[in-house]
């Protein structure tokens, strides 16, 4: 219940209900005045709170934005600098919220402590003054009453008349006081529910208006947010890899110290002990020494390893001579005897053991006989980038885009090293490579990825070759993105060109595996973890190489996300540092021919289009020779690839078995054996020849009815071409153009060797074994 109304005709009955009434009424005031100087001191400790939680939060911001990460190696990956900005961005963001919270908090006095305190002291003050008011009239009154009403009947009229007189004008003063009284009271209670209540909303919308201006703050930076959640797990991935990579090192250290000693032909360097004669007493002195090679030249510094600290400034001298001290001329073991061109005299020096003694002879050439490491020689890997390598990876790539491009973990996951090792055993060994299916479930996927891993590894150099991994890493180090993707395009343009077709290859079936990584998880910075530092490994492992190793991740990612742009398309500039195919020389004569298998991508070729007079007579010319199992095959034969076999650029999409589109006899495996061993099997060199033995499978023969149809391929009318190779033009009248071009209108020229086309409205010659019909 509320409570009850104060009628002021009550105030002229004062009756005890009144009474009651009001004295409700000065309890509530009374109530709401403590509550209201408990409010203003919790405001003022909330503010006072407020003040003290920004202070701390502002010393916090502080710290962030003065600390600096540092990292190993020379450049920082856009990762890292995006976490090295990170503290920057959290100094930003909790400074800029702590602006706004010490706006709120200058206006929390004003809207919320000063309202509350007038409203306390005006209002609620005034009513109690008016109740003082108010108690002192009606003790006055009830005095003057009781006076008046036992004066004696006795008394005189005009003194009589003269009390009622007075009697009456305190009653009306006492009823006038009780009206406002009434009046205050009640207005009190009005006024609190809008004067009290409204700072405390005024209050809060502050509040709101800092806790929103939070909510702003966290959408702008929630891209940041993203950002950088990204950036960290690239940066633990590649911190995962890169701790196995130190880790193996560190333990082959610990087995082999000196199989992976950095050694260099020009420089020597390390601890000595130099002897040195002092008051008639020979002492020996430890010195840090090296020596370079080619000017000859010797440098001392005295070093105490155990306080860490340089004692002295460093001695240098040109190296004349060195002999080996023979053991029974000194008392000391592994010593040495240098001869100074710039010093007198002779100076002993003691090696640290008989292995470096010999190497410190070997590099200051002296005169022992020179000794060569005692390396444990490792067999070196049978892989090649040659038709049987690239028939391996086509095969692989193409069982994992169709059996498991969805498994998780692809690539991450790695196979069983024995079966992994007999997959590729089998694979390329041209007598078993026919009879390897990888559509059966004896083959894992994880085998599978696995092997094309250890392929690459297993090459005599990486992918990306020793000649530009620095090249790589410094353009990777670029500042700026499309520099990045530039300098990039140009070097992998000056790869050999196997190469760079193995490279596109592996890049585009990568693109494939990253464009499912929704449900393989595996991203494109995940598949630079995996193979950045197999394509791009150094040729000197070191720990500064292994730091390399996420420049390398992103070198692999740039290519997996521009790979279309890569290959495709030629650099904008460095063209003259481009591969030897770019520039290949070339001469208008009659014995013009086929480029070799290391000058051509080596995939599956069109033969031309027949008309189907032509294509009746090939199929009646197929002779079965089913007795012997085997289908007889001359050098006339061409092998037709289906649309959906792989093109010279490398691309898998859709490829299938058309097994059931195949005559009987190739069903057979026996058949194919016989066909892709055959000595009457068309030769690698010629510009269409059949699928090597790898891909053989997929295809569907054709066999032609007569030689005349090899010698002229393109007796039919014009036709579109594909582009297999780049050329660039020597002379006015041919056609420049890169690999993947279509030509329009193409048709034998009068030149032997040499097509006729026209390629964005211009006619020119085209090399006849450059192209394949459409």
């Amino acid at each position: 219940m509320g409570l009850p109304a104060l009628e002021f005709s009550d105030c002229y009955l004062d009756s005890p209900q009144f009474r009651e009434r009001l004295k409700s009424h000065e309890m509530e005031l009374e109530k709401t005045n403590k509550f209201i100087k408990e409010l203003i001191k919790d405001g003022k400790a909330l503010i006072q709170a407020l003040k003290n939680l920004s202070t701390a939060k502002r010393k916090f911001a502080e710290s962030l934005n003065e600390f600096k990460f540092q990292c190993i190696g020379d450049a920082e990956t856009d990762d890292e600098i995006c976490i090295a900005k990170s503290l920057q961005e959290f100094a930003g963001v909790l400074q800029n919220l702590e602006d706004e919270r010490t706006r709120m908090i200058e206006n929390a006095t004003d809207v919320l402590i000063l309202p509350l305190e007038r409203f306390r002291k005006e209002q609620i003050a005034a009513a109690k003054e008016a109740k003082k008011k108010y108690d002192k009239e009606t003790e006055k009154y009830c005095t003057v009453l009781e006076k008046h009403l036992s004066l004696s009947a006795k008394k005189k009229e005009a003194h009589l008349h003269e009390a009622d007189n007075q009697v009456d004008h305190v009653r009306q003063h006492f009823y006038e006081v009780s009206l406002e009284y009434v009046f205050k009271v009640q207005e009190v209670q009005e006024r609190k529910m809008f004067e009290f209540v409204e700072p405390l909303l005024a209050f809060l919308q502050g509040l709101f208006t800092y806790y929103h201006h939070g909510y702003e703050l966290a959408k702008d930076f929630n891209h940041f947010k993203t950002d950088l959640t990204i950036s960290i797990q690239n940066t633990r991935n590649r911190f995962e890899s890169t701790r196995s990579e130190v880790e193996c090192l560190m333990k082959k250290m610990k087995e082999n110290p000196h199989e992976h000693k950095s050694i260099s032909t020009h420089t020597m360097q390390g601890y000595l002990f130099v002897q040195e004669k002092r008051s008639f007493v020979s002492t020996w002195v430890k010195y840090y020494c090296s020596y370079h090679r080619e000017p000859k030249r010797m440098t001392l510094m005295l070093f105490d390893q155990k306080s860490g600290g340089k004692i002295g400034d460093e001695e240098s001298f040109t190296l004349r001579s060195c002999t080996r001290r023979k053991t029974d001329s000194i008392e000391k073991r592994f010593c040495f005897d240098i001869e100074a061109v710039d010093r007198p005299g002779v100076i002993t020096m003691q090696a640290l053991s008989e292995e470096d003694r010999r190497l410190w002879m070997e590099a200051m050439d002296g005169r022992e006989p020179v000794y060569t490491l005692n390396r444990d020689s490792q067999n070196e890997a049978m892989a090649q980038l040659d038709v049987v390598g690239f028939n391996v990876v086509k095969k692989f790539i193409y069982a994992v885009e169709t059996r498991g491009i969805d498994e998780q973990g692809l690539y991450r996951i790695v196979g069983v090293n024995s079966r992994v090792q007999k997959l590729l055993g089998l694979a390329m060994d041209p007598k078993t490579c026919a009879d390897v299916e990888l559509d059966s479930t004896e083959w894992e996927i994880k085998t599978i990825t696995s092997a094309i891993k250890h392929y690459l590894r297993m090459l005599p150099a990486p992918l990306m070759t020793y000649q530009y991994q620095r090249s790589f890493i410094k353009a990777a180090k670029l500042d700026n993105p499309e520099a990045r993707v530039a300098e990039i395009h140009s070097i992998v343009h000056r790869l050999p060109e196997k190469n760079r077709q193995m490279l596109e290859l592996l890049m585009k079936h990568l693109a494939k595996v990253a464009s499912h990584h929704q449900q393989n998880l595996m991203t494109v910075a995940n598949l630079g973890v995996v193979f950045g530092p197999t394509l791009l490994r150094p040729q000197e492992e070191t720990v500064a190489a292994i730091m390399d190793i996420k420049f390398q991740n992103i070198v692999v990612e740039i290519l997996i996300e521009n790979h279309e742009r890569i290959f495709k398309d030629m650099p904008v500039s460095g063209g003259g540092q481009g591969n030897s195919q770019l520039n290949l020389p070339r001469r208008r004569s009659a014995d013009s021919k086929a480029p070799s298998c290391s000058e051509r991508p080596l995939t599956l070729f069109h033969t031309p289009t027949f008309s189907e007079k032509d294509k009746v007579e090939k199929r009646n010319s197929v002779v079965v020779n089913s007795s012997a199992d085997s289908v007889n095959c001359n050098s006339t034969h061409n092998w037709t690839r289906l649309n959906s076999l792989p093109t010279g650029d490398g691309d898998h999409d859709g490829l299938q078995l058309a097994k059931q589109n195949q005559p009987n006899s190739l069903q057979n495996p026996k058949v194919r054996s016989s066909m892709s061993t055959s000595p009457a099997s068309p030769s690698p060199t010629s510009p269409r020849s059949p699928s090597w033995p790898m891909f053989s499978a997929p295809s569907s023969p054709q066999l032609a009815s007569s030689p005349s149809s090899e010698s002229s391929p393109i007796s039919t009318p014009p036709r579109k071409a594909r582009a297999l190779y780049a050329c660039k033009a020597e002379h006015d009248s041919e056609l420049s153009f890169i690999a993947g071009t279509i030509f329009d209108n193409v048709h034998p020229s009068r030149e032997p060797g040499w097509l006729e086309g026209t390629l964005d409205g211009k006619t020119g010659l085209i090399p006849e074994n450059y192209v394949e019909f459409l």
